[in-house]
């Protein structure tokens, strides 16, 4: 491995990752530092975790991904920060292009990576994901996590932004009520963010967004090549955006409920 002339650590959140966490802490064991901010799990995550060698792990508890992710930046040492989900593993090719890129005294504050995503150990080669790249790799000092969103959350960069080659690779999922629960909280958070952004609930934007996630990402994103794994990931998706609706809703029920109660 390249002697880096700067240190790196390497930065992961984690809640019930028992089968995945442990290849990904060891596709990066190149890092200098490995930080893992744990939200309480209970399969043994934080067990596991807590007696492994290269880790430092730190509990905390889940108010959000935005500022789950913001907490773990701040306990990073040193500037250079790689930034991983717990079910993402950097591959070897990666692992090189990561060192190089830390030596290399680039200019460049931010590098987005494309990721190849798995159905359990088959290749997704479509279903919308074809183009999906995302920060990885960052100057601490020059970046921060936004505020203006608590899920997909968005990294403000003071600088340019660069682009790794080799892909990063994502085993999104394990099994059906893995990913449906992931979707089902993904969108109990966007309504969340949708309601303290004013955003209104309606029946017919429900029924229209979740058909054109499950048209958009099946039929326009070529879903179908990727056969049944591809309808799967598509209708769950599409799911959603559907409980995004259903939430909102009800927080504005309960919103209106505790305005009337309040009244005079």
């Amino acid at each position: 491995m390249i002697t880096k002339k700067e240190k790196l650590t390497a930065l992961i959140i984690t809640y019930n990752e028992m089968g995945y966490i442990e290849k990904c802490i060891d596709s990066v064991s190149f890092a200098d530092e490995i930080i893992v901010v744990d939200s309480f799990s209970t399969d043994g995550t934080f067990n596991f975790l807590k007696d492994h060698p290269k880790v430092k792990v730190i509990q905390n508890p889940f108010e959000n991904f935005t500022a789950q992710k913001s907490f773990a930046l701040k306990q990073a040492t040193n500037d250079w920060v790689l930034f991983l989900d717990a079910d993402e593993i950097v591959s070897t090719s990666l692992q090189m292009e990561i060192a190089e890129t830390v030596s290399s005294d680039t200019e460049i504050a931010a590098f987005w990576f494309y990721r190849q995503f798995m159905f359990k150990n088959e290749k997704l080669n479509y279903s919308g994901w074809q183009t999906d790249k995302n920060y990885r790799l960052f100057r601490k000092s020059k970046a921060s996590f936004s505020d203006c969103k608590i899920v997909h959350e968005t990294l403000d960069v003071d600088g340019t932004s660069g682009i790794l080659k080799e892909r990063l690779i994502h085993y999104c999922y394990k099994n059906h009520e893995d990913y449906k629960g992931k979707m089902l909280k993904y969108g109990r958070l966007k309504a969340i963010e949708s309601f303290y952004r004013e955003k209104k609930y309606s029946y017919a934007m429900m029924i229209a967004k979740t058909s054109w996630k499950f048209f958009n990402h099946y039929i326009l994103r070529l879903g179908f090549l990727d056969g049944k794994k591809g309808f799967i990931i598509c209708y769950l998706n599409s799911l959603g955006v559907l409980e995004r609706y259903r939430e909102l809703k009800k927080l504005e029920q309960k919103n209106e409920l505790a305005y009337y109660l309040v009244m005079p």
